[in-house]
């Protein structure tokens, strides 16, 4: 207790450094907190676009993202005609804009797809999809930041479109998306008879794998996979993964030096102090092991500044109507407990060499520092 009660009496002596180390912590916890939870949580939503009451999806075979897939609508109806599929949706991505929104997911599919029925519907009804010519359906997310209400025209891109109606998913990208039927989207995108996936509900699930040989034997430019290996292999999940770690880690890195900027200066201003420590009976050990409790309090304090920080800021970018939705965040479990070992693993890493060097100071000469 006495122990603590010294480290914290050191720290408080040097406020500015200690603070300097707190926020150098703080800033890479947030930062990584900030990252890695929007990048899950991007990741998720699109799981979920592509899971909706499906067991597989299948696309074209070698292509780095899905947006440029493609799957013949002949394949789609091969598909939906093997005694072991209940159900195959063809689904068509694509990116329009409208006004000054550079970037919105546009989603071409059929009548049939089970996420129009999930829906809640705040104008225009499930049973006209597709049947209003020149029509247009929007997310509620969209039709907030797009100031458009049902039965409006709407430019999208170089077309005009009729707004049918407006519906609420749980899923931002949807949400904050425009809907067209499949042929029109495919007239639109000009890729005309195909789809950029199509996700396929089994009859019976434990037969996945002869779905899975069989439509790859008929059709060697396309893959199937079932959502859960889908989602570990697709490259650009691997991709967002790395590259929030990469990131988070450097941000990281630059908090550790400042810890252990902050931990040398305090042991060059304090030589004399450890000296007389030294010499009422501290060991090398005992120094060593204050300067390290100095360092796991001020990761301890940056630890909870930099969650407190990267929640409000993950919050603030959630309500942000800029986002349009896109952002919906997610906090693990083991991401957290990742977070916080690396604060700790990083300041303590930051402060041994500053402890070494404290621990081998000499009192007598020591006593003689200027």
């Amino acid at each position: 207790m006495r122990f603590l009660a010294l480290v914290l009496v050191n720290l408080r002596r040097h406020k500015l450094r200690a603070l300097i180390g707190v926020a150098g912590i703080g800033f890479g916890v947030a930062a990584m907190l900030t990252i890695l939870s929007i990048v899950h949580g991007a990741i998720g939503m699109f799981e979920r676009i592509l899971a909706v009451d499906s067991h597989y999806l299948v696309f074209e075979k070698n292509v780095s993202d899905l947006f440029f897939s493609s799957v013949p609508d002949e394949r789609t109806a091969a598909l939906r005609a093997l005694a072991n599929v209940a159900s195959a949706e063809p689904l068509l991505f694509g990116l329009v804009t409208s006004g000054d929104r550079p970037i919105i997911t546009c989603f071409g599919l059929e009548p049939t797809n089970p996420r129009l029925a999930k829906a809640k519907w705040s104008a225009g009804r499930r049973e006209d999809f597709g049947r209003v010519p020149g029509g247009l359906w929007l997310g509620a997310r969209a039709a907030e930041f797009l100031e458009a209400k049902a039965g409006q025209k709407l430019a999208i891109g170089k077309g005009e479109f009729t707004v049918a109606g407006i519906f609420a998913t749980e899923n931002g990208f949807e949400d904050g998306g425009v809907f067209l039927p499949l042929k029109d989207a495919q007239a639109f995108f000009s890729r005309e008879g195909v789809a950029s996936v199509v996700a396929v509900q089994l009859r019976d699930q434990a037969r996945g794998a002869e779905f899975k040989r069989a439509v790859e034997a008929a059709n060697p430019g396309l893959l199937a996979l079932e959502n859960r290996e889908f989602n570990q292999s697709y490259t650009q999940f691997k991709i967002l993964h790395f590259t929030a770690w990469a990131v988070g880690l450097c941000a990281f890195l630059l908090g550790g030096l400042g810890v252990a900027n902050t931990m040398l200066l305090s042991v060059f201003s304090r030589i004399r102090e450890i000296a007389v420590l030294r010499v009422c009976g501290f060991s090398r050990g005992q120094v060593a092991g204050l300067i390290l409790g100095e360092a796991v309090v001020i990761a301890a304090a940056g630890l909870a500044v930099g969650l407190a920080l990267g929640c409000g800021t993950l919050f603030a970018l959630e309500q942000a109507p800029q986002f349009n939705g896109y952002i919906q965040p997610v906090v693990k479990p083991g991401m957290l407990a990742g977070i916080t070992a690396t604060a700790l693993v990083t300041a303590v890493a930051g402060s041994l060499w500053p402890a070494r060097f404290a621990s081998r100071i000499q009192p007598a000469e020591a006593l003689r520092y200027e």
